[in-house]
Parts: structure tokens; C-alpha cells; sequence
């Protein structure tokens, strides 16, 4: 525990041993009882504002000498005056209040100071002492419900003091007091339930016992059963009371608090108060109150709100009572489906299905198709949970499972035929998405008995009499081939991510039954389907990809051989029949799987491999004699020898083909394509793939073992000539071809990059290659030709012109990567990424997180040169814009104003690391001088340099100088500009805005290394006042960093009227009404902001008798400081927020005050 926390919890144990024994109470007094508010008690007077201890001063002062007997306690309000009536006449006692008030503010001070306190402090310690706590409450209240309860002392005091301190302006006095109140108020509410079936009991006694004949009945049985009733009506009447106080005294205000944690509390318990004591609470004037705050700004505010409203609708004895409340609010409900926050949408959406069990008809389709769309969100939690609500709106009804022997059983096949069906037909009419994975995923934790069943799904497939489209044959393919993934692999697809580390071992053993039964169903229908959709590619795709979910050594054990030669003849005739890329990389996979050594039928497999790739070579060998040989080929012959080129590289991408020598023939094809440009481009794109995975094959065996030097150098010499044969390739006309040969040239360069002899693998270094100035010039030019082109807008994206454009910008995103990748790793000079930093602006909605990630990268490797490497891409920029518009009014251009831009964004990218960064700021502005400079006028012309217009853009870097530097700039140039001819007079605009960035006026980030914003400042250095001059500093620094005044943070106080500090006085605040709590959050306008926060509002006369002005002053900057922090951080998380609301509350009390958040109060100042 810390010292103050220490501190102030010793003198609270004092202060209340102290005045243990006396026991005193404090008195009501009824002039103060004019001041309790009626209504929904939303209105706060500004006697609220005042501390608990000095109203509670003031009242025992003026304390009566008698209470006045009532009969019900008088409903508490939040108001530090007021009192708790006690039932019972008895003589007042004075307290020794002196020793707890001092204790109280004690504490106060401690906590200010502090901002620490039990239930926000870290440790597992603090975190069981809050639990600890709320047990101490309940058992409180549970060994009093007998006696103490209702003897009109104790707790009429203790919620009192509650009361009192839940208003208080210390967080850690409010946040206590109000988990203390709501825990009561629980615990209440449980005595309240006991009693209420205690009466339930009395009266069936009685009824019992009147009801007998004259004979039988006792008299003085019913004499004992109503003084009985009368005394548990006299209870009840007590602790609803007790109830109605706390709730009006305390929740009705601080359910609206500006602490999110408070607000959280009130909506938890009065969830469990409906829950609990539903006949009481589940009314629509306590159900407004979490209507009204499922609008909450904060996570944990409204997930309280959806959770509260889970545990009564989940039950559906209590849902009749919710029909009105469901009308006005169900629309708020909905949309928060698509919560920012992921946890509060998966609530919501398994609210809307207990709604849908509970509630017939009050979903209208409208509402569910909103719903629908999330089965295809990203967030798997959210998907899943949609998932459910779908099966629950749509399959279920029809669908249903009944009960049999304890165990779920299908009604029939026909109702899972159904089911299939209608998720065929969702899945299409939709149209939301094109992969059923996602649905299959969203569905199976509900519905994955049968989305397994296989049996289903293939004899769907295999019926000849079907009448399924070949969309819907589709769809019910990708839907098989998903849920065969799902259950062998048990990961969701790709862009989901569980957040679970593993599976447990009861899911792995469930998840290898379903692998078998899956492999031994699909093993022999596989060949049968491959039959059926062979001809159909989109089909036969997603089949040969549910090879790799099968456990292969079942063809061994199960002695399933022939259906493996089945297989093997389909694929053969798949891979002949179809040249598409994804077609052919399913079956080479497949393949793949099959010729492991490690089973038993290898050389089966092997031989159909060796089988399939001697047919297409021997096909690749005559037509690539055909085309050596004749000068024409007709499109038939061009369309066979690019599908086996095709076929030959997507085999040789997987299966190692180094025997079959297919570098030589392919080498001669594109020789002849670079000579004469006489070979098609479809067999040009397949021929240079072949090349290059030839040359790695070939680098993988050398690799595993020493290679001879001849092997080495043949190895080389293949490299060296496909790197020229991509380079000339570069310069084609067909734009395929060229992006083509610039991935290959790129990843083989990268691949023969020192990076290669890496890790104990020294004999490779003849290996290493470093491309020649001329490639890594036409690189560069590619790469200003291809990827930084403006493209064309786009429209809604559903048009396949749009999908086009996507698809091309991706590709150029890939060759920007692969450039980028060269420079990182040595094989460009680093100079190049100029070419690349330049367009960072420019090109930042596409290409900006790649090019930030490689400036990251670059000025880890080097800080110096990266930074030159800035400084020369705004030299190429400027250099390009003078020659194309010359020097005359060159600042004016919107090319400049980018330009600007762009040297802003370099600046910012150096961080908040000043001291670090000095010396390569200092050489930046030295070298930026110097180029604007380098070109003077002619000898007595008074025109300014055409580069001195490059001093603009030196000044945005201006900010991330330390002042020392700044002067010794300033004289740099003054010294610099001694050689050039100036009319006197007339400075140049560039000197001048050059020089005023240098003023110290300008300086924004010099105090120290480690530059925080103000805000920040603020926390690290505590309370402490500051002086004058400190006072000026900050103003000035904050008027540089912000060009509008700052605004307070997102509530509804707001100053009433601007006055003399020594005048501003309590003034009464409007009741609140339910158009306040929906307008609440609306931010506070811009002119009501600057009214309080502009600097001559501090501009007070000095008042030498006004006590207390100098604390006064400071507390209300405190006060708008902490408001102008609270407005920074209001779109951040809520774990930053409270972060930040714990540091803020060391160093001011003010701004911690119960304020609400939806009501307007007065700016008090008023000393404590």
C-alpha cells in the first residue's frame, strides 16, 4: 500500500474507534428537507458542489434537540445537508465529530495527492480486497436483518454517510461510497425478497387458519398471525425506505457520473435488483435508466447495459413486463450489433437471441437481416455468436431436434436435407460474401453435429435426379470441403482468429474421430466426384484441395489401394484436361501429400508422378521444336504449348523436376523471344518460371551438401544469365511480361544477397551477387513507371471494373514490397529509396504503410544516411518542380504546398527522441542551407537563388531543434547569405519564414529531451505552483502547438456566467429531464468553450483581502486543464481512460468532482 493510502486509512481507524463509543447520530433538520428534490430527482443544487464534511459541520451546529418520530425513513437526496429520519424518539447526544472530520480530510488530502485508493490500486491483493469488501457489506445487512436493522440508528446513519460521501469532489471517497451504497441496496433488496415471501407465508397461514371451522379455529393463533403481518408490513415499509434513499439519494446521480467505473456499479446492481426483486424494480421508471444509458461513450458502461438486460430477458416469465421498454429501445438494441467494441457486440447479438426465444414477433425481418451480414465479420466471437442467431431464426423451426433417451436424434434425413437446403439458400440469395468458410465457421459451434454430416452433403452430390444449379453444386462443394477443414484441422479460416492457445485433449481426440470417419467416408466417393465435376474447374479445385484434410495412412491400413489408383487416374486426367493456375496447384499438392517416403504406397504415387511429368515434357519437346523451326504458329499450337509450360511450372513450384532438365530448352525459348520477339507472351510468363525454379532447385541440392567448385560456378552462370534475360525483359512491350520478370529479378537477387552465406553456409559466398548500376537503374525506372501512377477512381465496388482496378493496385503494392526489400537488404544502394520516400505523401492511401515500415527499417540501420536520404527526395522534388515552372512564385504552386506536406510528414517521422536525433537535425538544416544556396544570381542582380524557396521546407523540421541549435542556424545563415546580393529593405520571403521557424518564439520542443505534451507534463510534475514566468512559457508553448483555444472534455458543465472569482457564488441548477440525459453528450460549443479558457479570464485585479485567491486561482486552472485532458483522451480506450483519470487525480480534485454527466452545474470554486 502506498504512504498516503496509509496514512489515510490509519486516521479513519482512529477517527472511528473514537467515536465508536458514543454512538452518535446525527439530527435532521426539517428546514433542510425543503430542499429535497421531487420528481425523478435529476436536479442538483449548489450545495451540492460543497464537501460532505462541512455541510455536515454546518448540521450538527444547527442539529434539533428531539428527531420527530416518523413513520418511513424520508427519501434520500444527494444533497450534503440533508439527513435520514429516524423511526424512534430519542434523546441527541453531541458527536465527537471533531476527530473523524479531521480523519476525512486527512484522507482527502492523502487521496488528492495520491490518487490512489484501494479499488483502482494494481496487485491481486487490492483486487481481492474489493470483493472482500462487498462480502463485508452483504454480511452486514445479512446479521442485522433481525435486530439492528430496524431500530432506526445504525443504518439510517450509515446511508447517510453514504449519501454524503457518494458527492463528494475526491474520486476515491465517491467511488467507495457508491459501491458501498449499490452493494447495501443489493443486500436490501434480498431482505425486501425475504420479507415479501414471509408475508406470502403469513397470509396462506392465515387464510389456513380463518378458514377452518368455529370448532377448530384458534383465536389466539389469528391474534399472532396479524401482529405478525403488521410486523412484517412495519419491515417492509422500513426497508423500502431504506431503499427508496439510497436510490434516490444515491443512484439516481451517480448512475450519471463522470467516472465511468461509478456509472458501471449502478447499472450492474440495478440488473441485479430487476433480476432479483423483479415485482419492486422490473417497472419502465427503472428500466428507463438502462435504456437511456446503452448510449454510454465508455466499453464497461454499456456491456454492464447489455448484460443487465440478458438476465431479464433470458427468463421469460419476466419478458411480459418488457414489452414497452422493448418497443422504445429495441431499435438501440439492434445497432449495437456493430459496437466498435468487439465484447459489446457479441452481448448484444446474444441478447437479440434470447429475445428471439422469449419474444415471438417483436424481431421484425428488417431487424434480423442487419444481424445477418455479421457471420462474416472478422472477429470470430462476433461471427460465431451471429451464427447462433441465425440457426435460431432460420434453421431451427425447420430444423428442429427432439429429444430421445436423453441423447439429440435427428427427426429424419429429410430434415437435414432441409437444412442443407436452407443454407444453401441463404448463402446464395445473400450475396454478402464468396467464401462459405466463413459461414461454415460462424455456424459451427451451434450447428456443427450437422454441418459433419458428410453422409449428406455427398449424396447430394452424387444424385443423378438433383435439381441443384450449378451455383447451388458449387456453393454445397465449398460448404463440404469447408466443414472437412474445419473438423480435421480445427482453426478457423484465414483473417479469424480464435485466441485460444490450443486445443484441450477431450477437443484433439474429437477432432481425430472426425478425421477418420471423415477420411473413411470421402476416400472412396472422392473419385466419383472428381468424375462427375472434372470438366467443371471451379469445382474440381476445392475437391482435390480435401486430399489434405484426409489421414492418408487409412489407404494403407484400411487397404483402400484401388480407390488410391482411382484417384491417381482422375488427377492424371484433371492436370490434362485443365490449364488453370489454381486447378493445377490443387492437384500438384495433392500429389505432393501422396509421395511422402514415409507410406507405404510411395512408389504407387511416385510412378504416377514420374508417369504424368514424362507426358508433359515429351508434349513440352515437340512443341517447342514446332516453334524453333517454323517462324507462324496458329493459336492452337501457342494455346497447348502454354498449358504445358503451365502445367510443367505449377508441378516444378512442388515436386522437384531437376531430372528431367527443363532449364536448357526453356533458356533457348527465351533467347529466342529476346532476339527476335517472334514467342507469344501466354508462353513467354510460364517459360521464365520454369528457369526460375529450376535455378533454386538446383540451389536446394547444393545447399544440403558441398558442392565442387564447378558446380558452384555453373550455378552462377545460370543465375547471372536468367538475371539478364529478366532485365531485357524489362523493357518489353507487353506490361505481363515486365512485372513478370520484375518479381523474378527482385526475389532472385534477394535470394543471392550476402544474407545467403548467413548461418554457417560460407562456401556459398561465390554465390553472392550485387547487381550492376545499370539494372538497379532500370529497377528504379520500373518502378516509377509501374507503381507510382495515379489510378483511376473507384466506384462502389461491386462493378468488376472496380475489382480490376483492386486487383491491380495489389500487384503494384507486391513490386513496391519487392523493391523496398532490396534496399532493406543491401542489394540496392540505399540512395535508391528516394525515389520511393518522395511519393510518401502523394501515394500514402496506398503505399504508406509500406513505404513507413521501410523508412523505420532503413533509419534503423542507419540514422545518418536516412536521413540524408529525406533530405535528398525534397532535393529531387524541388530540383523536378523548378525546372518544370521555374523560380518566380515557386511557394505558391500547389506542387510546393504538397511538397511542404511531405517535409512535415519526414519531420514527424523522426519521433519524440530529440536528443537523439540533434546532431542529424542540425545536419539536415546545414546541408538544406547549403543546397539552397548553391545557385546564386549573377553578379549584381538583386533576384533571390532559385533554390532559396528549398528554405521553406527546411522550416518544418524547424520544431525538432533544440534552442542552442536554432541560434547557431541563424548565424550559419546570416553567415552564408554575407556572399549574396541583397537590396536593402526588401528581405526574401523564404529567409524570413526560414527565420522566424528559428525564432525562439517558435520553439516548441526545447525544454528537455524527452518533449511530452502538456497535458502529460502536467502529471509527471505534480501540483506544484508555478510561478510567472512558468505561467507565460506554457501559454506560449501553448498557443504555438494549437491553433484553436482547447475545449473542455465531454459533459455538460458548463459555465453559467463569467465572473470576478471572489463574486462566483452557488447558484441553483435546472432539474434535469429525459430530453437533458438524450442531449447530454453532445459536446459543448466552440464559443462557450473559448469563454472560459482564453488567457484574459485569468486576468483578475488583485484582491489583498479575498482569502484564499492565490488557491482559488490555482484550483480553477487545475480545473480546466483537467478538462482540456479529459477531451484529448475521450475517443481513446477505456483501459487508457481510466489509466489517465488515475494519473490526473493526484494532482486535482476538482476535476473529480460527482458531476453529471448529462445535467448543467455551476463552475464552484468555493474552497473546501
Amino acid at each position: 500500500m502506498s504512504s498516503p493510502l496509509q496514512r489515510a486509512v490509519g486516521d479513519t481507524k482512529r477517527a472511528l474507534s473514537a467515536s465508536s463509543s458514543s454512538s452518535a447520530s446525527l439530527p435532521f433538520d426539517d428546514r433542510d428537507s425543503n430542499h429535497t428534490s421531487e420528481g425523478n430527482g435529476d436536479s442538483l443544487l449548489a450545495d451540492e458542489d460543497t464537501d460532505f464534511e462541512d455541510s455536515l459541520n454546518r448540521n450538527v451546529k444547527k442539529r434539533a434537540a428531539k428527531r420527530p418520530p416518523k413513520t418511513t425513513p424520508v427519501a434520500k437526496h444527494p444533497k450534503k445537508g440533508s439527513r435520514v429520519v429516524h423511526r424512534h424518539s430519542r434523546k441527541q447526544s453531541e458527536p465527537p465529530a471533531n476527530d473523524l472530520f479531521n480523519a476525512v480530510k486527512a484522507a482527502k488530502s492523502d487521496m488528492q495527492d495520491s490518487g490512489d485508493y484501494p479499488l483502482i490500486a494494481p496487485g491481486p491483493s487490492w483486487k481481492k480486497f474489493q470483493g472482500s469488501f462487498c462480502e463485508f457489506v452483504r454480511t452486514l445487512v445479512c446479521q442485522c436483518q433481525y435486530s439492528l436493522l430496524y431500530d432506526g440508528f445504525p443504518m439510517d446513519d450509515l446511508i447517510s454517510l453514504l449519501t454524503g460521501l457518494s458527492d463528494s469532489q475526491v474520486r476515491a471517497f465517491r467511488h467507495t461510497s457508491t459501491l458501498a451504497a449499490m452493494k447495501l441496496m443489493t443486500s436490501l433488496v434480498k431482505v425486501a425478497l425475504q420479507l415479501s415471501v414471509h408475508q406470502d407465508n403469513n397470509q396462506r397461514q392465515y387464510e389456513a387458519e380463518r378458514n377452518k371451522g368455529p370448532g377448530q379455529r384458534a383465536p389466539e393463533r389469528l391474534e399472532s398471525l396479524l401482529e405478525k403481518r403488521k410486523e412484517l408490513q412495519e419491515h417492509q415499509e422500513e426497508i423500502e425506505g431504506m431503499m427508496n434513499a439510497l436510490f434516490r439519494g444515491v443512484f439516481v446521480h451517480r448512475y450519471r457520473d463522470v467516472l465511468p467505473e461509478i456509472r458501471a456499479i449502478c447499472i450492474e446492481e440495478i440488473g441485479c435488483w430487476m433480476q432479483s426483486y423483479s415485482t419492486s424494480f422490473l417497472t419502465d421508471s427503472y428500466l428507463k435508466y438502462i435504456g437511456w444509458t446503452l448510449h454510454d461513450k465508455h466499453r464497461e458502461v454499456r456491456l454492464k447495459c447489455v448484460k443487465a438486460l440478458k438476465g431479464l430477458y433470458g427468463n421469460r416469465d419476466l419478458t411480459t413486463r418488457l414489452e414497452l421498454f422493448t418497443s422504445r429501445f429495441k431499435d438501440r438494441m439492434v445497432s449495437m450489433v456493430m459496437d466498435r467494441e468487439y465484447d459489446v457486440a457479441v452481448e448484444a447479438v446474444r441478447l437479440l437471441i434470447l429475445i428471439l426465444k422469449n419474444m415471438e414477433g417483436v424481431l421484425t425481418d428488417a431487424d434480423c437481416e442487419s444481424v445477418y451480414p455479421v457471420v462474416y465479420a472478422s472477429h470470430r466471437g462476433l461471427a460465431s455468436a451471429a451464427g447462433e442467431f441465425l440457426y435460431w431464426k432460420l434453421f431451427y423451426p425447420e430444423c428442429e431436434i427432439r429429444m430421445m433417451g436423453g441423447r439429440e436424434q435427428r427427426q429424419s434425413p429429410g430434415a437435414q436435407r432441409t437444412f442443407f437446403q436452407l443454407l444453401l439458400s441463404f448463402f446464395v440469395e445473400s450475396e454478402l460474401h464468396d467464401h462459405a468458410a466463413y459461414l461454415v465457421d460462424s455456424l459451427w459451434d451451434c450447428a456443427g453435429a450437422r454441418l459433419k454430416d458428410w453422409e449428406g452433403l455427398t449424396s447430394l452430390l452424387l444424385e443423378k435426379d438433383q435439381n441443384l444449379g450449378d451455383v447451388q453444386e458449387s456453393t454445397l462443394i465449398e460448404i463440404l470441403v469447408s466443414s472437412a477443414r474445419q473438423a480435421s484441422e480445427g482453426h478457423p479460416p484465414v483473417g479469424r482468429v480464435t485466441g485460444r492457445k490450443g486445443l484441450t485433449s477431450k477437443e484433439r481426440k474429437t477432432q481425430a474421430d472426425d478425421r477418420v470417419k471423415l477420411t473413411e467416408h470421402l476416400i472412396p466417393l472422392l473419385p466419383q466426384l472428381l468424375a462427375k465435376f472434372s470438366a467443371d474447374a471451379e469445382k474440381v479445385t476445392p475437391l482435390l484441395q480435401l486430399l489434405s484434410c484426409f489421414d492418408l495412412h487409412i489407404y494403407c491400413t484400411g487397404r483402400l489401394e484401388k480407390h488410391l489408383e482411382l484417384f491417381l487416374q482422375q488427377l492424371q486426367e484433371v492436370v490434362v484436361k485443365h490449364a488453370e493456375p489454381a486447378v493445377l496447384e490443387a492437384g500438384a499438392h495433392a500429389l505432393y501429400l501422396l509421395c511422402n517416403p514415409e507410406f507405404t504406397f510411395f512408389s504407387r504415387a511416385d510412378f504416377a508422378r514420374s508417369q504424368l511429368v514424362d507426358l508433359l515434357t515429351d508434349r513440352f519437346q515437340q512443341e517447342l521444336e514446332e516453334l524453333l523451326q517454323s517462324s507462324f504458329l496458329d493459336e492452337d499450337e501457342v494455346y497447348n504449348l502454354a498449358a504445358t509450360l503451365k502445367r510443367l511450372s505449377a508441378f516444378y513450384n512442388t515436386h522437384d523436376l531437376t531430372r528431367w532438365e527443363l532449364y536448357e530448352p526453356c533458356c533457348q525459348l527465351l533467347q529466342k523471344a529476346v532476339d527476335t520477339g517472334e514467342v507469344p507472351h501466354q508462353v513467354i510468363l510460364p517459360a521464365l518460371t520454369l528457369v526460375y525454379f529450376s535455378i533454386l532447385w538446383t540451389l536446394t541440392h547444393i545447399s544440403k551438401s558441398d558442392a565442387s567448385q564447378k558446380q558452384l560456378s555453373s550455378l552462377r552462370d545460370r543465375m547471372v544469365a536468367f538475371c539478364e534475360l529478366c532485365q531485357s525483359c524489362l523493357s518489353d512491350v507487353d506490361t505481363e511480361i515486365q512485372e513478370q520478370a520484375f518479381v523474378l529479378l527482385s526475389d532472385l537477387l534477394l535470394i543471392f544477397s550476402p544474407q545467403m552465406i548467413v548461418g554457417g553456409r560460407d562456401f556459398l559466398r561465390p554465390l553472392v551477387f550485387f547487381p550492376e548500376a545499370t539494372l538497379q537503374s532500370e529497377l528504379a525506372s520500373f518502378l516509377m513507371d509501374h507503381v507510382f501512377i495515379q489510378p483511376g477512381d473507384l466506384g462502389s465496388g461491386d462493378s468488376q471494373e472496380d475489382h480490376l482496378q483492386i486487383e491491380r493496385l495489389h500487384q503494384r503494392r507486391r513490386l513496391l514490397a519487392g523493391f523496398c526489400k532490396l534496399l532493406l537488404y543491401g542489394v540496392l544502394e540505399m540512395d535508391a529509396a528516394s525515389d520511393v520516400f518522395k511519393h510518401y505523401n502523394k501515394f500514402y492511401n496506398d503505399y504508406g504503410d509500406i513505404i513507413k515500415e521501410t523508412l523505420t527499417r532503413a533509419r534503423q540501420i542507419d540514422r545518418s544516411h536516412c536521413s540524408r536520404i529525406l533530405l535528398l527526395s525534397l532535393k529531387q522534388l524541388y530540383t523536378e518542380l523548378l525546372q518544370e515552372h521555374g523560380p518566380q512564385g515557386l511557394n505558391e504552386l500547389p506542387a510546393f504546398i504538397e511538397m511542404r506536406d511531405l517535409a512535415r510528414r519526414f519531420a514527424l517521422s523522426f519521433g519524440p527522441q530529440q536528443l537523439q536525433n540533434r546532431d542529424l537535425v542540425v545536419m539536415l538544416h546545414k546541408e538544406g542551407i547549403q543546397f539552397s544556396l548553391s545557385e546564386l544570381p549573377p553578379a549584381g542582380s538583386s533576384n533571390q537563388p532559385p533554390n532559396l524557396a528549398f528554405l521553406e521546407l527546411l522550416s518544418e523540421f524547424s520544431p525538432r531543434l533544440f534552442h542552442q541549435d536554432k541560434q547557431l542556424l541563424l548565424s550559419y545563415l546570416e553567415k552564408c547569405l554575407q556572399h549574396v546580393s541583397q537590396a536593402p529593405g526588401h528581405p526574401w520571403g523564404p529567409v524570413t519564414t526560414y527565420c522566424h521557424s528559428l525564432s525562439p518564439v517558435e520553439n516548441t520542443a526545447e525544454t528537455s529531451p524527452q518533449v511530452l505534451p502538456s497535458s502529460k507534463r502536467r502529471r509527471v510534475e505534480g501540483p506544484a505552483k508555478p510561478n510567472r514566468e512558468d505561467v507565460s512559457s506554457s501559454q506560449e508553448e501553448s498557443l504555438q502547438l494549437n491553433s484553436i483555444p482547447p475545449t473542455p472534455t465531454l459533459t455538460s458543465t458548463a459555465v453559467k456566467s463569467r465572473q470576478p472569482l471572489w463574486g462566483l457564488k452557488e447558484m441553483e441548477e435546472e432539474d434535469g429531464s429525459e430530453l437533458d440525459f438524450a442531449q447530454g453528450s453532445q459536446p459543448v460549443a466552440g464559443t462557450e468553450r473559448s469563454r472560459f479558457l482564453g488567457p484574459q479570464y485569468f486576468q483578475t485585479p488583485h484582491n489583498p483581502s479575498g482569502p484564499g485567491l492565490g488557491n482559488q486561482l490555482m484550483r480553477l486552472s487545475l480545473m480546466e486543464e483537467d478538462e482540456e485532458e479529459e477531451l484529448e483522451i475521450q475517443d481513446e480506450s477505456n483501459e487508457e481512460r481510466q489509466d489517465t483519470d488515475m494519473q490526473a487525480s493526484s494532482y486535482s480534485s476538482t476535476s473529480e468532482r460527482g458531476l453529471d454527466l448529462l445535467d448543467s452545474t455551476e463552475l464552484d470554486i468555493e474552497d473546501f
